[in-house]
C-alpha cells in the first residue's frame, strides 16, 4: 500500500496560474478532479492541490521540518567521527648549561575498529643522559605495531558503537517528526481551504438571495404605485431587503477574512509572503458525485496503515530503539574492565613486518611490549541505578506506544464514523433543499395569483437559503473529514 503523497508538479506555477487538477492516491475517495469549478467568470480557480503544493514546498514550517533529517544525518556523521583514525606526535627535550639531558619523541597512529579494539602503529625515540629508562631507545629509535583489545567491558558494545546506533535511530525519529509537523500543517491548511470555499459559497448564495429581495422590492413598489398592493407590503419588502443586505455584508467580511487566513500559507521561493489575488476563487465544495461510501474493510486497512506509518508511533519506536541501545551499553557496564595491549617492536623505522625476522617465533617472543589492565567497582551502585532508570524509561515508552496505538486506531474509526454520518446528513439535507425549493416556487405562484403575501414568500426564501447554507456547511465538513481521515491514518504527506 503506497503512502499518500502530495503532488508537487504545480509548484512552479504562479498563484494566478492554471489549475493542475491532480490528487494523491490512497484508500480514501477524494473530490473528483472533474468537479465543476466555482461559479465565477472573472476569477481563476485556486485549487486545494495548488495550496498544498505551496505549503509543502515553501511554507516556513515545512522548510523547518525538512531540516530535521539533515540534522539527524549530521548527528550520525558526528557519531561516526568517534571511529576516525588519529595521528599524534609528542616531543620533549631538555638542554641546560650546554648539557643535553634528554630527547623524547613519541609518534603514533591509532585506528579504532568496530568490534572494540584499537589498531596502533608508532615510533618512539628516547635518548640522552637523563632520559627515563622506561623510555630509552637506541639512537635509531623503536617502531611498533600493536593491538589493544577489551576482553570484558567494551567487547560487545562500547560508547562509540552505542553513539552510532543511537544516531541512526535518531534518523528515524527525525523523519517521523518531520512527517508529523508537515502532516499537521497540511491538515490545517486543508481545513482552512474548505472554510474559504464555504465562505465563498455562502457569499454567492446570500448575494443571489439579496438580488431576489431587491427585485421583489422594486416589483412590489410598482404594484403599490398602481394600487395593486397596500403600501405596507412595500415596507415589508424593504425590511427584508435590508436584512438580507446586512447578512450579505457580514458574509462578505467573513470571506475576506478567510482569504487573508489562507494567504498565511503562501510564500515564494525567497521566503517572502504572498497574497491571494483578488480574482482567486476556490474550487467548489464536493457535490453528490463525491459523497462516496468508504470501501469495504477500508477502516481496518486504514487502522493497519496507521499502525505501520503513523509518525507518532514511529517516534515512539525510534525512542525504544535508542533506549534499547542504551540498555545494552549499561548492561555491559556491569562487566569488569579487562583489556590487553600488545605491541610488536622493531628497532629503527619504519616498522616492516614483512621481513622474515619479524615473523619468526623467536623474534615474537623477545621483541614485544605487553600490558594488561583490570578494574571493577565493588558495589556497582551507579551502574545498577543507571540500568534500572533505563528500564523504567523503556517501560514508560512502551506504555506510551500502546496508548498511542489505541488512540490512533480509535481516531481512525471515529473519523470513519463521522464520514458515514455526514454522507447520510448530506443526502437528507439535499432533499430538504429540494423540498424548500418546491415550497418557494409554490409560494411564488400563489403570490402571483394573489393568494399569498410578501411576508410568506420572504419566509419561504429565507428557509431555502438557510437550507442551502446548511448543505454547504455539511459539504465543507465532509471535505475536511476526508483530510482528517488521511491524517488519522498518518498519510496526509
Amino acid at each position: 500500500m503506497k503512502r499518500l503523497r502530495l503532488i508537487v508538479a504545480a509548484a512552479l506555477l504562479t498563484l494566478a496560474g492554471p489549475v493542475c487538477a491532480q490528487r494523491p492516491a490512497g484508500l480514501i475517495p477524494a473530490v473528483p478532479s472533474s468537479a465543476p469549478v466555482a461559479a465565477s467568470d472573472s476569477g481563476q480557480v485556486f485549487s486545494l492541490t495548488d495550496l498544498l503544493t505551496f505549503v509543502a514546498l515553501r511554507h516556513p514550517v515545512a522548510r523547518q521540518a525538512g531540516l530535521l533529517p539533515e540534522r539527524a544525518l549530521q548527528e550520525v556523521r558526528y557519531a561516526r567521527g568517534l571511529f576516525d583514525p588519529a595521528a599524534t606526535s609528542k616531543y620533549y627535550g631538555k638542554t641546560f648549561g650546554g648539557k643535553e639531558y634528554f630527547h623524547d619523541w613519541d609518534s603514533q597512529l591509532r585506528v579504532p575498529l568496530w568490534f572494540g579494539a584499537d589498531l596502533k602503529a608508532g615510533f618512539d625515540r628516547g635518548v640522552g643522559t637523563y632520559v627515563n629508562p622506561e623510555s630509552y631507545t637506541s639512537p635509531a629509535g623503536l617502531s611498533y605495531v600493536g593491538l589493544s583489545v577489551p576482553l570484558a567491558q567494551g567487547l560487545l558494545i562500547d560508547e562509540r558503537r552505542a553513539a552510532v546506533r543511537q544516531a541512526q535511530a535518531l534518523q528515524d525519529l527525525a523523519d517521523a517528526e518531520r512527517r508529523s509537523a508537515l502532516n499537521k500543517l497540511l491538515l490545517q491548511a486543508a481545513k482552512d481551504y474548505w472554510d474559504w470555499s464555504l465562505n465563498y459559497q455562502r457569499l454567492q448564495l446570500l448575494d443571489r438571495n439579496t438580488g431576489l429581495a431587491n427585485t421583489r422590492f422594486e416589483a412590489v413598489r410598482q404594484r403599490v404605485v398602481f394600487g395593486d398592493l397596500a403600501a405596507i407590503d412595500s415596507v415589508e419588502a424593504l425590511t427584508e431587503l435590508q436584512n438580507r443586505q446586512a447578512t450579505l455584508a457580514q458574509a462578505r467580511v467573513q470571506f475576506r477574512n478567510s482569504t487573508l487566513l489562507l494567504s498565511n500559507y503562501l510564500w515564494n521561493e525567497q521566503n517572502q509572503p504572498l497574497e491571494l489575488p483578488a480574482a482567486a476563487r476556490p474550487q467548489v465544495l464536493p457535490g453528490p458525485a463525491a459523497w462516496q461510501p468508504l470501501p469495504p474493510d477500508s477502516v481496518a486497512a486504514l487502522a493497519e496503515l496507521a499502525q505501520r506509518i503513523h509518525p507518532e508511533l514511529q517516534k515512539s519506536r525510534a525512542k525504544l530503539n535508542q533506549l534499547g541501545v542504551e540498555r545494552r551499553l549499561l548492561s555491559n557496564k556491569l562487566l569488569p574492565k579487562l583489556s590487553v595491549d600488545y605491541n610488536l617492536l622493531q628497532a629503527g623505522q619504519p616498522f616492516s613486518p614483512e621481513s622474515p625476522a619479524s615473523l619468526s617465533g623467536s623474534y615474537l617472543q623477545n621483541n614485544y611490549k605487553l600490558g594488561v589492565s583490570f578494574a571493577y567497582p565493588l558495589l556497582l551502585r551507579q551502574e545498577r541505578a543507571k540500568l534500572q532508570l533505563n528500564r523504567l524509561k523503556l517501560r514508560e515508552t512502551e506504555l506510551d506506544l500502546q496508548q498511542d496505538t489505541r488512540e490512533i486506531q480509535t481516531g481512525v474509526r471515529t473519523v470513519a464514523n463521522e464520514w458515514e454520518a455526514l454522507r447520510e446528513q448530506l443526502r437528507l439535507q439535499e432533499q430538504v433543499v429540494r423540498n424548500a425549493e418546491r415550497l418557494r416556487v409554490g409560494e411564488q405562484i400563489r403570490f402571483e395569483n394573489g393568494e399569498s403575501s410578501v411576508f410568506l414568500i420572504n419566509a419561504r426564501e429565507s428557509t431555502l437559503v438557510s437550507a442551502r447554507v446548511k448543505l454547504a456547511e455539511l459539504q465543507a465538513k465532509y471535505a475536511q473529514t476526508q483530510a482528517t481521515l488521511r491524517w488519522a491514518a498518518g498519510g496526509v504527506e
